[in-house]
């Protein structure tokens, strides 16, 4: 076993089950081998939860709850300021061990546990400002105000591309809500949710946490089928697919649950004939290479107006020539892996898809398999906005190349598509920057002017719209997810007046 995993705590098969600082015996439950996408080494093993742990954990989370919800919020966001300060320790080893299992470059894997380091701080702020408001009473001497309350334990599934910082995004506010919660992150990165629930673990144990407040428990689908339809979990909040979320929602509905959905994107970016090209362009190549493509917000088509449409892809096709593709733990590399060969092959069917319905790759995509692992050239094609493969999200690094002729048709490109997650426009024309902010203008949750369409910040709320799911978490007013509102009315009078002025007489 290697010096990374002895300074996260983590063996050579590792319990993925955990109820706070206690782990689960894991007697009969399935073992999942862990293989670096970089290389296909196996890193280490998780044992996955048995149906007779999560409901241990979810008893766990029920009881823990009860004490929870009554410590003053401010006296949580104290728990959440230390773990926080427990990431800023173990910043270094977690970020590279997310790059290690899921292979994106290790500025990308530390600016991940960055991002969880920021919401802590975020969350620790936010909870001394859970507010509610209060209204004035149409009957004489009573109060009326709002507050809200923790709904209890809240389900987390998080996907493989963000393994640790989506995690924190919504643990993070709930914790300081006064919920409990159940997080089951990626079956594909099972040693990253091991790794944060021993580093959370030390701070519970330092301070009296109630076990069951921060769990965990691993597996695939089927785990995740548990959460979305116990009722014992009022709140799931789920990121993935849209085929995912939309089974999980339809599973939480049925029992009048509530969901927080961050789903697929199919982000575009417009670049006006005012546009800074050679801003564009490195907002692009960021947008749409990084992470290999693997992210939500991954920038998958470009709307280029046709007076620049030649020079932004003659200068696009002279990046994509001199990226540096390999080991992302190597300085210099821009583009590592993807995940695993399901989506090596998944690219490939797509490209293939592009060219059978009348568009042109003009650029990569090509396996480089001459090294072990699951690496491939970063592609750009020339397509139209109807096609059925540029419609979907393809998770893999995959450009679209679209022209347009005045700003209404591209509007009308940009959110002719099913998802609503980021958008762009590169303009300095302030009337169509304005025009592309406006009702008329995108129909994403995201919506920028000259930064590419990945890279949000913390402190604002981040989701989508259409299938994108609708959620929203990170920032702004984003923690209401987390909790219930509550309409009070106190009557401090000796009469009973009733509203409308209605009166009735006993």
């Amino acid at each position: 076993m290697d010096d990374l995993l002895k300074t996260l705590g983590l063996d050579d098969v590792n319990p993925g089950t955990w109820t706070g600082g206690k782990s689960l015996g894991g007697e009969g439950a399935a073992v999942r081998e862990s293989y670096s996408p970089i290389d296909g080494g196996r890193i280490a093993a998780v044992r996955e939860t048995t149906r007779e742990e999560y409901d241990a954990v979810v008893e766990g989370a029920v009881e823990a709850f009860r004490s929870w919800r009554m410590v003053p919020a401010p006296q949580r966001g104290e728990i959440v300021r230390q773990i926080g300060d427990e990431l800023r320790r173990y910043k270094e080893p977690l970020g590279r061990l997310v790059t290690r299992e899921m292979g994106k470059i290790a500025q990308e894997g530390l600016g991940e546990v960055q991002e969880m380091i920021d919401i802590c701080d975020f969350a620790v702020g936010q909870s001394r400002m859970l507010y509610g408001k209060t209204m004035h009473s149409e009957r004489p001497e009573h109060r009326m105000y709002e507050q809200w309350h923790p709904y209890g334990p809240v389900g987390i599934i998080s996907a493989f591309n963000f393994p640790v910082a989506v995690y924190a995004w919504n643990a993070m506010l709930a914790a300081v809500c006064g919920d409990v919660m159940i997080w089951k992150g990626s079956e594909k990165t099972p040693l990253c949710g091991v790794a944060v629930q021993r580093i959370i673990a030390r701070v519970l144990e330092a301070n009296g946490v109630p076990e069951g407040v921060f769990s965990l428990v691993t597996g695939g689908r089927e785990v995740g089928e548990w959460i979305a339809a116990d009722e014992r979990i009022p709140l799931v909040s789920a990121t993935g697919s849209i085929p995912m979320g939309r089974s999980v929602a339809q599973v939480v509905a049925a029992r009048l649950g509530r969901t927080i959905l961050e789903l697929g994107g199919n982000n575009a970016i417009i670049v006006s004939k005012s546009a800074d090209l050679e801003m564009a362009a490195r907002a692009i190549v960021f947008g749409a290479v990084g992470t290999a493509g693997q992210r939500c917000t991954s920038t998958r088509r470009l709307i280029v107006h046709e007076e620049v449409y030649d020079a932004l892809r003659d200068r696009l096709l002279e990046i994509y020539g001199s990226i540096r593709i390999g080991d992302p733990r190597e300085p210099g590399t821009l583009v590592g892996p993807l995940i695993d060969k399901e989506a090596v092959e998944a690219m490939q069917a797509a490209l293939g898809r592009i060219e059978a319905e009348g568009g042109r790759v003009i650029f990569g995509g090509e396996v480089l398999d001459e090294r072990p692992g699951h690496y491939v050239r970063p592609a750009i094609a020339e397509v139209e906005n109807h096609f059925e493969i540029v419609q979907e999200e393809t998770f893999a690094p995959i450009v679209y190349l679209i022209r347009y002729g005045d700003l209404d048709e591209a509007i009308e490109l940009h959110n002719g598509v099913r998802q609503g997650l980021s958008s762009s426009i590169f303009t300095l024309d302030l009337r169509e920057a304005e025009t592309f902010l406006s009702h008329r203008g995108s129909d994403c949750g995201i919506a920028n002017v000259n930064i590419g369409t990945s890279g949000a910040e913390i402190g604002g709320a981040f989701g989508g719209e259409k299938e994108t799911g609708g959620g929203r978490e990170s920032g702004s007013d984003s923690w209401k997810g987390y909790m219930r509102r509550q309409t009070n009315t106190m009557n401090w009078g000796r009469d009973l007046p009733l509203a409308q002025g209605i009166e009735f007489e006993v």
